[in-house]
């Protein structure tokens, strides 16, 4: 525990951050509901954050080499929480696209520093402790952030403010967590041309993951109140979905590693695909009917991004894996800002079943470009795989390294 000690304050920003986050995605899609925001404008405010996040995550390194983790972080967190009352202070679309993107590119840096800063702090004794911790922040954080929203409710100015609160509170923890900034971190150069050559199915699934997963993320909301859902049932509705995405990591990545990692990316993908006919289909208006298909959703779905990454991987050359990385978040975060914004044009004009109509509609081509991959392409034989699969987070590239062992870096 000693090893672990110095940091805990860094897990705890870390909590404040995934879980202040998770919070926004809802409570924004629902206040925008009740100001009056059509479902398709809801969708384009969503895709502002994503548009931020992917600039975000392109630059950050630049920033942080040029004025140190401490003061990027301090930056980000003030403006990500002077944007969050922004928010309540000018109820309007374009104001509310322009601070949602603000906060995207802010959160890009602001995970970034923490898991650079992690990876400069943790030890090969202590990375195995300090991943398991970090997903349990993760779980926890983000599954007990949604019921803030039943409990203070979605209308008045208090949400926006303690979002704004948590975001201030997280430069505390963070501070005292070394008297000295760990070195800057290696800039990440995207080159999008690389994951497509090392794997075209890799690079689509993540477009894939962006565009399904991204849309139940800002529109799940919206689904879930056009069925006529509670305050409460929404939260539950949301934290059951992200919940169920720990539950098959790693079943699914387990035999990914052990059979051809296709064959479980097909069956990932048609476990989503069958969940999405079934809350299109068969979960009617009933609460619990809806909770069982998003868990099967969220079971299935949510592993798609780091089955694909482990796949690429598998294809990368020596040298090539944090291009790769970098690759897989790029391409998930294109599919991010399509995603919300074509889905909620859907809804607008089919209503809310439209949503899982359209991830249904995705998750079969994407089923089906991946059988003609396995019939052109042969699998990589297990002996030759330089990586095994790995649970990861699209928080940011350094994620992925604080996630790999010392024996799988470049």
């Amino acid at each position: 525990m000693s090893t672990i000690r110095p940091l805990i304050p860094l897990l705890i920003t870390a909590g404040i951050l995934i879980g202040g986050n998770g919070l926004q995605g809802t409570f924004i899609s629902l206040r925008a509901l009740q100001e009056g925001f059509s479902t398709s404008m809801i969708g384009v405010i969503g895709t502002g954050y994503n548009i931020g996040f992917a600039i975000g995550c392109i630059y950050i390194t630049r920033v942080i080499r040029a004025v140190g983790h401490i003061r990027t972080f301090s930056a980000l967190a003030a403006i990500a929480s002077a944007a969050s009352i922004c928010m309540v202070l000018f109820i309007h679309p374009s104001s509310w696209f322009a601070m949602r993107l603000v906060q995207g590119l802010c959160f890009a840096g602001l995970f970034a520093v923490v898991e650079s800063w992690l990876n400069a702090r943790v030890t090969n004794a202590t990375r195995a402790r300090t991943l398991s911790l970090y997903r349990f922040v993760d779980l926890g954080a983000v599954t007990l952030a949604q019921y803030m929203i039943p409990a203070v409710g979605i209308g008045g100015f208090e949400l926006f403010t303690i979002i704004s609160m948590a975001l201030t509170l997280s430069l505390v923890p963070i501070s005292f967590a070394d008297r000295s900034s760990p070195e800057p971190p290696e800039h990440v150069r995207f080159d999008v041309r690389v994951l497509w050559k090392v794997s075209p199915l890799a690079t689509v699934g993540c477009i894939v993951v962006g565009l399904t997963n991204s849309s139940f993320r800002s529109l799940g909301p919206i689904y879930a109140d056009g069925i006529g859902m509670s305050v409460t049932s929404i939260a539950t509705f949301m934290s059951v979905g992200i919940f169920a995405g720990v539950v098959l990591q790693y079943p699914l990545g387990h035999y990914s590693d052990k059979l051809d990692r296709r064959l479980i990316i097909l069956i990932a993908t048609f476990g989503a695909f069958a969940a999405g006919l079934f809350l299109t289909f068969v979960a009617g208006t009933n609460a619990l009917l809806n909770f069982v298909g998003i868990f099967f959703f969220g079971a299935f779905a949510m592993p798609l991004y780091s089955l694909c990454s482990a796949h690429a991987n598998d294809h990368a050359a020596p040298g090539q894996h944090a291009l790769v990385s970098a690759g897989s978040l790029f391409f998930w975060s294109l599919g991010a800002v399509i995603g919300p914004l074509f889905a909620s044009f859907m809804l607008d004009m089919f209503g809310p079943r439209a949503l899982f109509i359209y991830m249904v509609v995705v998750l079969m081509g994407f089923m089906v470009y991946t059988l003609s991959r396995m019939m052109v392409r042969e699998g990589v034989p297990t002996a030759e795989r330089s990586m095994r699969f790995r649970n990861l987070l699209r928080t940011s590239t350094f994620f992925n390294k604080l996630a790999a062992p010392p024996s799988e870096k470049d």
